[in-house]
């Protein structure tokens, strides 16, 4: 089983199934929609059977796989998961047919434009896979840049009345970050050992190279992922693409795509430039305090439910920058906790928030209120994944919050106490949503309003699971990126800050 190509047959599978749904003649939309949903069903089951085969604590990249592809220029078909991949891999391919259902009506003029966005959703969720399991750096820059491609075309073909004008800031937004870091990517490769394999991340970690090189390759790789993740001040074009996507869309950009942004602060910046970084340091943590507040603030004032969404997400990535910059063991372990958190929290917001819309044919806050009267237990889970997005004790989100605090707190005392106040915000923004939504007088409408059907109970019910068990027992997930924070501190070279508590001795001296 091992012998087995895992991460291509994940690969392969997602985008055969999208060929096949492509190649099916229009009037087959239903048995397209079907087809794509087996086919994220089965390489979910795949990503499972992957997983069984990793072993927790063993070395760096497991399930490795290296061809040559194009040694002249030093690049390999090279893939490996540590435990951070494979855990961001499994929280995709679960949110993928998740996405699926969830937008099983939402292209109601059928035909090729159905089963086209079915099949786009299939190639997106391919290249996620190949972003987070590519191991030379020149392949993951080809993933990074793909996956720019369905994304485009699900937000501009099937998004609302901006959607053109949302489509194309992102892809230039995407385009202006992956070339500054092709840029760099090559640069790195000159600077080191050079061969047939000479972009392997293996290869390039550890690299001899003089202080004012190596601060502007970090600058270079940095500045793509800052656009990706998306922090403060190159953010904006995430509220726009948010709110102009398709519900099911917009969970895949902000809960996965992001990640790869954070994902290749930890993978590259932290792993190839560790004295850049820390050089970097003081100024990084202070845009994630800003994306943290900033993103809180604007949450607040919003007026409609998926560009709040939206903002909300900016502020989360400020706490996930916060605990990779922190560089102490908890906040790593924190942030990527607090990645898998995220994706899931972020889907049950966007999907709900979806089938309000689709109910109440308007984005706008102001045009509900007094819904949990209308439909009471769709409110009732409404509440349940914004109280995971809040941190509430219990689900989720609060546990690698709490880790990020922490742990930053340890290191830099003034951040930490910034970051835990600005908690209060979150409440605010999640809890005025939903008494300006929910509460109330019951609405007067024209018709009457189904509440939950059966296919948004299984859309949602694997959210609200992942809430429960990573809220009271995130240990097994922890215990799987444990070692790839190992790697990333020594990597890094920094150690976790002395503890600050009295010893024995000075304790039993002050009695």
């Amino acid at each position: 089983m091992t012998d087995l190509p895992w991460l291509t047959l994940l690969l392969a599978v997602p985008l055969v199934g999208a060929l096949v749904v492509f190649l099916l003649p229009a009037a087959s939309a239903r048995m397209a929609k079907q087809l794509a949903l087996g086919v994220s069903v089965v390489t979910l089951l795949l990503g499972v059977a992957a997983a069984t085969q990793f072993s927790i604590g063993g070395e760096q990249f497991q399930l490795a796989e290296q061809h040559e592809w194009i040694p002249q220029f030093g690049v390999s078909y090279a893939l490996g998961v540590d435990g951070m991949a494979l855990t961001l891999i499994l929280m995709s391919l679960v949110l993928v047919p998740v996405c699926l259902l969830a937008a099983w009506d939402d292209v109601p003029e059928g035909g090729s434009r159905e089963k086209n966005y079915f099949a786009l959703m299939l190639v997106l969720e391919a290249f996620m896979v190949g972003v987070f399991a590519a191991t030379d750096v020149f392949l993951f820059y080809v993933f990074f840049e793909a996956m720019l491609i369905p994304v485009y075309f699900l937000i501009g073909l099937y998004g609302g009345e901006r959607r053109q004008y949302a489509s194309m800031k992102f892809l230039l937004f995407s385009l202006a970050g992956g070339l500054i870091m092709l840029v760099a990517v090559i640069a790195l490769y000159v600077q080191g050992p050079g061969g047939a394999d000479g972009f392997l991340v293996e290869r390039l970690t550890g690299l001899e190279l003089d202080a004012t090189t190596e601060k502007w390759l970090f600058v270079g790789f940095f500045i793509a992922f800052a656009i990706k993740a998306p922090m403060w001040p190159v953010h904006t074009w995430l509220p726009d693409a948010a709110t102009e996507a398709r519900p099911a869309t917009a969970t895949l950009l902000v809960g996965v795509l992001d990640k790869v942004g954070t994902y290749g602060m930890i993978r590259f910046c932290l792993q190839l430039f560790p004295e850049a970084s820390q050089w970097a340091t003081p100024l990084v943590i202070v845009l994630a305090l800003i994306s943290i507040v900033y993103g809180a603030l604007l949450a607040i004032g919003q007026t409609d439910i998926l560009r709040l969404i939206a903002y909300t997400s900016v502020s989360h990535f400020g706490y996930i920058v916060l605990g990779i910059f922190a560089m102490t063991s908890v906040s790593g372990a924190g942030s990527q906790l607090y990645m898998i958190n995220h994706g899931f929290s972020t889907a049950a917001l966007f999907l709900v928030a979806g089938m309000f819309i689709a109910r109440r044919g308007s984005k706008r806050i102001p045009d509900f209120g007094g819904w949990q009267k209308v439909t009471p237990a769709l409110a009732g889970v409404f509440l349940v994944s914004g109280l995971s997005a809040l941190a509430l004790p219990g689900l989720s989100t609060y546990v690698s919050e709490f880790l990020v605090i922490t742990g930053t707190f340890s290191r830099y005392k003034v951040a930490g106490v910034i970051a835990a106040s600005a908690v209060v915000l979150a409440a605010l923004y999640v809890l005025l949503m939903y008494k300006r939504m929910m509460t109330g007088p019951a609405p007067e409408l024209a018709a009457p309003v189904r509440d939950i059907t059966l296919r948004e109970k299984v859309v949602v019910a694997p959210l609200i699971a992942a809430f429960l068990v990573l809220g009271f027992y995130p240990k097994p997930v922890l215990d799987v990126i444990d070692s790839s924070v190992t790697h990333v501190m020594k990597h890094v070279g920094v150690e976790d800050p002395a503890p600050t508590a009295l010893s024995p001795a000075t304790a039993g001296s002050d009695h």
